[in-house]
Protein backbone atom coordinates (compact mmCIF):
# COMPACT_ATOMS: atom_id res chain seq x y z
CA UNK A 1 0.00 0.00 0.00
CA UNK A 2 2.82 2.44 0.89
CA UNK A 3 4.56 1.84 -2.74
CA UNK A 4 1.08 2.92 -4.22
CA UNK A 5 0.48 5.22 -2.00
CA UNK A 6 3.76 7.07 -3.56
CA UNK A 7 2.69 6.57 -7.25
CA UNK A 8 -0.70 8.31 -6.67
CA UNK A 9 0.53 12.25 -7.02
CA UNK A 10 2.06 11.40 -10.04
CA UNK A 11 -0.94 9.28 -11.18
CA UNK A 12 -3.63 11.69 -10.20
CA UNK A 13 -1.44 14.73 -11.84
CA UNK A 14 -1.31 12.27 -15.23
CA UNK A 15 -4.99 12.02 -14.80
CA UNK A 16 -5.52 15.52 -14.34
CA UNK A 17 -4.18 16.21 -17.66
CA UNK A 18 -6.67 12.99 -19.13
CA UNK A 19 -9.35 14.97 -18.50
CA UNK A 20 -8.30 18.19 -19.42
CA UNK A 21 -7.28 16.62 -22.94
CA UNK A 22 -11.10 14.98 -23.09
CA UNK A 23 -12.80 17.92 -22.53
CA UNK A 24 -10.73 20.19 -24.70
CA UNK A 25 -10.83 17.62 -27.73
CA UNK A 26 -14.77 16.97 -27.35
CA UNK A 27 -15.63 20.58 -27.18
CA UNK A 28 -13.52 21.21 -30.52
CA UNK A 29 -14.88 17.76 -31.93
CA UNK A 30 -18.78 19.02 -30.86
CA UNK A 31 -18.13 22.35 -32.08
CA UNK A 32 -16.56 21.21 -35.73
CA UNK A 33 -18.58 18.38 -36.10
CA UNK A 34 -21.81 20.05 -35.49
CA UNK A 35 -20.51 22.56 -38.37
CA UNK A 36 -19.72 19.99 -40.85
CA UNK A 37 -23.32 18.42 -39.99
CA UNK A 38 -24.95 21.28 -41.14
CA UNK A 39 -23.01 21.69 -44.25
CA UNK A 40 -23.59 18.26 -45.47
CA UNK A 41 -27.55 18.89 -45.23
CA UNK A 42 -27.37 20.80 -48.12
CA UNK A 43 -25.79 18.89 -51.07
CA UNK A 44 -26.59 21.84 -53.45
CA UNK A 45 -24.19 23.74 -52.10
CA UNK A 46 -21.29 21.98 -53.24
CA UNK A 47 -18.57 24.56 -52.43
CA UNK A 48 -19.06 23.34 -48.99
CA UNK A 49 -20.21 20.30 -49.17
CA UNK A 50 -17.18 18.42 -51.25
CA UNK A 51 -14.32 19.33 -49.28
CA UNK A 52 -16.54 18.38 -45.95
CA UNK A 53 -17.34 15.57 -47.21
CA UNK A 54 -13.49 15.10 -48.34
CA UNK A 55 -12.62 16.24 -44.97
CA UNK A 56 -14.51 13.50 -43.27
CA UNK A 57 -13.82 10.71 -45.56
CA UNK A 58 -9.90 11.18 -44.95
CA UNK A 59 -10.16 11.35 -41.41
CA UNK A 60 -12.09 8.84 -40.91
CA UNK A 61 -9.71 6.56 -43.36
CA UNK A 62 -6.49 7.06 -41.75
CA UNK A 63 -5.68 5.85 -38.18
CA UNK A 64 -5.61 8.36 -35.11
CA UNK A 65 -2.10 7.83 -34.04
CA UNK A 66 -0.96 8.92 -37.84
CA UNK A 67 -2.86 11.91 -36.72
CA UNK A 68 -1.24 12.81 -33.96
CA UNK A 69 1.90 12.14 -35.76
CA UNK A 70 1.14 14.37 -37.63
CA UNK A 71 -0.07 17.44 -35.91
CA UNK A 72 3.20 17.02 -33.90
CA UNK A 73 5.87 15.55 -35.85
CA UNK A 74 5.00 16.74 -39.69
CA UNK A 75 3.75 20.08 -38.97
CA UNK A 76 6.93 21.30 -37.80
CA UNK A 77 8.11 21.14 -41.53
CA UNK A 78 5.53 23.41 -42.86
CA UNK A 79 6.86 26.04 -39.68
CA UNK A 80 4.21 25.11 -37.51
CA UNK A 81 5.38 24.34 -33.84
CA UNK A 82 2.55 23.15 -31.27
CA UNK A 83 3.09 22.32 -27.90
CA UNK A 84 2.49 18.32 -27.31
CA UNK A 85 -0.74 19.05 -25.57
CA UNK A 86 -2.62 21.26 -27.96
CA UNK A 87 -0.96 18.77 -30.92
CA UNK A 88 -3.21 15.68 -29.13
CA UNK A 89 -6.16 18.15 -28.50
CA UNK A 90 -6.13 19.10 -32.05
CA UNK A 91 -5.20 15.40 -33.84
CA UNK A 92 -8.15 14.11 -31.16
CA UNK A 93 -10.36 16.95 -31.86
CA UNK A 94 -10.25 16.65 -35.50
CA UNK A 95 -10.91 12.89 -35.40
CA UNK A 96 -13.94 12.70 -33.65
CA UNK A 97 -15.17 15.74 -35.56
CA UNK A 98 -15.70 13.38 -38.55
CA UNK A 99 -17.54 11.03 -36.35
CA UNK A 100 -19.76 13.20 -34.57
CA UNK A 101 -20.61 15.39 -37.74
CA UNK A 102 -22.45 11.65 -39.03
CA UNK A 103 -24.18 11.79 -35.43
CA UNK A 104 -25.16 15.20 -35.84
CA UNK A 105 -26.53 14.88 -39.20
CA UNK A 106 -28.27 11.33 -39.06
CA UNK A 107 -30.00 13.02 -35.76
CA UNK A 108 -30.90 16.24 -37.57
CA UNK A 109 -32.67 13.92 -40.39
CA UNK A 110 -34.50 12.15 -37.70
CA UNK A 111 -36.30 15.72 -36.68
CA UNK A 112 -40.10 15.46 -38.44
CA UNK A 113 -39.71 17.17 -41.76
CA UNK A 114 -42.75 19.28 -40.97
CA UNK A 115 -41.08 20.31 -37.73
CA UNK A 116 -38.61 22.87 -40.15
CA UNK A 117 -42.25 23.05 -42.64
CA UNK A 118 -43.66 24.76 -39.55
CA UNK A 119 -41.35 26.81 -38.82
CA UNK A 120 -41.10 28.02 -42.00
CA UNK A 121 -44.60 28.86 -42.48
CA UNK A 122 -44.21 31.58 -40.04
CA UNK A 123 -40.89 33.04 -41.88
CA UNK A 124 -38.24 31.55 -38.63
CA UNK A 125 -35.08 32.38 -40.70
CA UNK A 126 -33.03 28.96 -41.07
CA UNK A 127 -30.47 29.55 -38.06
CA UNK A 128 -33.77 30.21 -35.65
CA UNK A 129 -35.45 26.70 -37.01
CA UNK A 130 -31.93 25.44 -36.11
CA UNK A 131 -30.81 26.83 -32.50
CA UNK A 132 -34.83 26.83 -31.27
CA UNK A 133 -36.39 23.89 -32.87
CA UNK A 134 -34.23 21.38 -34.57
CA UNK A 135 -31.24 21.00 -32.37
CA UNK A 136 -32.76 20.58 -28.94
CA UNK A 137 -34.51 17.70 -30.63
CA UNK A 138 -31.57 16.12 -32.51
CA UNK A 139 -29.78 16.77 -29.22
CA UNK A 140 -31.96 13.78 -27.70
CA UNK A 141 -31.08 11.74 -30.45
CA UNK A 142 -27.56 11.99 -30.46
CA UNK A 143 -27.00 11.65 -26.79
CA UNK A 144 -26.59 7.99 -26.50
CA UNK A 145 -23.92 8.02 -29.20
CA UNK A 146 -22.40 11.31 -28.33
CA UNK A 147 -21.87 9.63 -24.88
CA UNK A 148 -20.46 6.46 -26.38
CA UNK A 149 -18.01 9.07 -28.08
CA UNK A 150 -17.07 10.70 -24.63
CA UNK A 151 -16.10 7.76 -22.99
CA UNK A 152 -14.08 6.16 -25.84
CA UNK A 153 -12.46 9.89 -26.32
CA UNK A 154 -11.84 9.64 -23.11
CA UNK A 155 -9.98 5.74 -23.24
CA UNK A 156 -8.00 6.93 -26.66
CA UNK A 157 -6.26 10.40 -25.14
CA UNK A 158 -3.68 7.45 -23.88
CA UNK A 159 -2.59 7.51 -27.28
CA UNK A 160 -1.43 11.07 -26.79
CA UNK A 161 1.00 9.55 -24.76
CA UNK A 162 3.48 9.29 -28.22
CA UNK A 163 4.09 12.60 -28.52
CA UNK A 164 5.17 13.28 -24.92
CA UNK A 165 1.59 14.52 -23.68
CA UNK A 166 2.33 13.57 -19.97
CA UNK A 167 -1.01 12.48 -19.73
CA UNK A 168 -2.24 9.12 -17.21
CA UNK A 169 -0.77 6.57 -19.17
CA UNK A 170 2.53 8.54 -19.93
CA UNK A 171 2.72 9.00 -15.90
CA UNK A 172 2.54 5.41 -15.68
CA UNK A 173 5.40 4.24 -18.10
CA UNK A 174 7.75 6.50 -16.53
CA UNK A 175 6.93 5.45 -12.99
CA UNK A 176 6.83 1.74 -14.54
CA UNK A 177 10.34 2.19 -15.70
CA UNK A 178 11.73 3.90 -12.89
CA UNK A 179 10.64 1.04 -10.42
CA UNK A 180 10.01 -1.90 -12.77
CA UNK A 181 7.20 -2.46 -11.26
CA UNK A 182 4.90 -2.77 -14.61
CA UNK A 183 2.31 -5.23 -13.35
CA UNK A 184 1.00 -2.82 -10.47
CA UNK A 185 1.57 0.40 -11.97
CA UNK A 186 -0.40 -0.75 -14.71
CA UNK A 187 -3.42 -2.34 -12.95
CA UNK A 188 -3.63 0.81 -10.80
CA UNK A 189 -3.47 2.97 -14.10
CA UNK A 190 -6.46 0.78 -15.37
CA UNK A 191 -8.67 1.07 -11.98
CA UNK A 192 -7.99 5.20 -12.44
CA UNK A 193 -9.32 4.88 -16.34
CA UNK A 194 -12.13 2.77 -14.81
CA UNK A 195 -12.86 4.68 -12.02
CA UNK A 196 -13.78 7.23 -14.64
CA UNK A 197 -15.14 5.79 -17.82
CA UNK A 198 -17.36 3.48 -16.11
CA UNK A 199 -19.73 6.11 -13.70
CA UNK A 200 -19.81 8.27 -16.62
CA UNK A 201 -21.44 5.43 -18.31
CA UNK A 202 -23.83 5.32 -15.90
CA UNK A 203 -24.56 8.53 -15.78
CA UNK A 204 -24.84 8.82 -19.52
CA UNK A 205 -27.44 6.06 -19.02
CA UNK A 206 -29.22 7.68 -16.28
CA UNK A 207 -29.58 11.00 -18.34
CA UNK A 208 -31.31 9.14 -21.08
CA UNK A 209 -34.05 7.58 -19.23
CA UNK A 210 -34.36 10.96 -17.48
CA UNK A 211 -34.51 12.47 -20.83
CA UNK A 212 -37.15 9.93 -22.16
CA UNK A 213 -38.93 10.07 -19.12
CA UNK A 214 -39.77 13.70 -19.66
CA UNK A 215 -40.36 13.46 -23.05
CA UNK A 216 -43.09 10.52 -22.77
CA UNK A 217 -44.51 13.23 -19.81
CA UNK A 218 -44.18 16.41 -22.55
CA UNK A 219 -46.05 14.08 -25.11
CA UNK A 220 -49.98 15.34 -25.61
CA UNK A 221 -52.10 12.48 -24.40
CA UNK A 222 -54.81 11.29 -26.77
CA UNK A 223 -58.51 11.97 -25.93
CA UNK A 224 -60.64 9.22 -25.85
CA UNK A 225 -63.70 9.63 -28.58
Amino acid sequence: MGEIASWLPSLLTGLGVTVELTVFSMVFGLVVGLVLATIRLEPRNRWLYIPATIYIEVIRGTPLILQLFFAYFALPAAGIRLDPFIAGVLALGINYSAYLSEVFRSSIKAVPHGQWEAASSIGMPWVLVMWRIILPQAGRIALPATGNYFIALFKDSALASTISVTELLFSGQILAAASFNYFGIYAVVAVFYLAVSYPSSLGLRALERRLELSRRKARPKRVAA
